[in-house]
């Protein structure tokens, strides 16, 4: 097998040689997203701080059929950081989804029929529940219902949070008051391809993370031939010229998936993750990208940042799996601890790039920093007894 030095992998040279993270070609127009660029993301950790210093999450995801979604957003979430996690799903299944959700607490949302929101209360009773940032889609119901609720919560402006000026320094604090930014992924994705200029309803910042079969039909919704923007699987310049163009038109951060991921803003700014990794084509990996992203944004980071590092803190993890399993077998349960250990390796990285001893999950003096995989092979040390 060829060699693959790509995000966090096992490698020959010792870990504070590996600075490039993924191997990534030149896109024109776009940077280069690598280790660098993410650990420098990295939001800070005040060591006196709580668990609502860390931003709370609400998410508003899952059905009957697509339950697992909204499992996996919460675990992701958690696992990049955020301190509280709440899940809004229809009142009829709330009982169902609190008896599995164990970290994250339920939220039951009106309905006007089984499984069915009730779109002005469900709003109602979202806007009064108190979260930082919102992640909205995943394995939700399709229906005009979902449509509308989707359509509601963009356009309003009552859940209003303090948040760093887009664009800017990734720690900052302060800033004016703004509606809780969120992430659209799935099903509510869906909602915007079918809502004639959707854009022009949303208050609140955004990150739209569509794959290519969804970003196609939010093109084609927008009025545009989804042909004329070329080979978005394989053509790196016509995605990143794409995603450009979709980013500008609709105002919002937009993370194209797929190999070598684009994130694009609506100012302009682009990047281009590394990552190319068949062993992540599979279930629920996108799930566990927009609870990364999601739980960026409720740490404080702008929209554009908290695409960069989601990104790829997620194609971290999934390298990180595939150099055990392979190519094939990755499941996306097991994507979310394998994010806090990558978000362990990039702290450590800014550590030593700024000299911070502040920065989440970074080891401490003398900590050795140890994998899951090597974890298990590890041999027991001694413990010494105090005399």
């Amino acid at each position: 097998m060829p060699d693959r030095p790509v995000g966090f992998g096992r490698h020959d040279e010792p870990p504070e040689a590996r600075r490039d993270g993924p191997a990534t070609a030149p896109v024109a127009g776009a940077a280069i997203l690598d280790d660098d660029v993410a650990a420098g993301l990295i939001p800070k950790r005040p060591e006196r701080g709580h668990k609502g210093s860390f931003g709370k999450v609400l998410v508003v995801a899952g059905s009957l059929d697509y339950a697992g979604a909204a499992f996996l957003v919460c675990a992701a979430a958690g696992r990049a950081g955020a301190g509280l996690i709440t899940l809004a799903v229809p009142e009829s299944l709330q009982p169902l989804f609190a008896a599995k959700v164990v970290e994250a607490t339920t939220l039951g949302l009106p309905e006007d029929d089984v499984e069915e929101l009730d779109p002005e209360a469900a709003l109602t009773r979202i806007l009064d529940h108190e979260h930082d940032a919102l992640i909205v889609g995943p394995g939700l119901r399709p229906g005009l219902a979902t449509r509308e609720f989707i359509a509601d919560l963009l356009a309003a402006t009552d859940d209003t949070v303090t948040r760093p000026s887009e664009g800017g320094d990734a720690a900052a604090t302060g800033g004016e008051p703004v509606p809780a930014p969120i992430v659209l992924d799935a099903e509510a994705l869906r909602g915007l391809a079918s809502t004639d200029a959707w854009w022009d309803g949303v208050r609140r910042s955004a990150v739209l993370t569509p794959h290519v079969g969804e970003f196609g039909r939010l093109r084609a919704g927008s009025g545009h031939d989804p042909a004329e923007d070329g080979d978005l699987v394989d053509d790196d310049a016509a995605r990143v010229t794409a995603a450009s163009a979709a980013a500008a038109e609709w105002g919002q951060v937009v993370v194209l998936k797929g190999a070598r991921t684009v994130i694009a803003a609506p100012d302009g700014a682009v990047s281009v993750a590394g990552f190319v990794n068949p062993a992540m084509a599979t279930g629920g990996t996108g799930d566990v990208l927009a609870g990364t992203i999601g739980s960026l944004l409720a740490q404080g980071l702008s929209t554009y940042d908290a695409a960069r590092l989601g990104v790829h803190l997620h194609g971290a993890a999934g390298e990180s799996v595939r150099e055990r399993l392979g190519d094939a077998g990755l499941l996306a349960s097991d994507l979310p601890v394998e994010i806090a250990y990558a978000r362990r390796r990039l702290a450590a990285l800014a550590e030593r790039l700024r000299g911070d001893r502040r920065l989440g999950f970074a080891p401490r003096t003398g900590q050795a920093e140890t994998s899951p995989a090597d974890a298990g092979q590890a041999e027991a040390a001694p413990v010494e007894t105090p005399s």
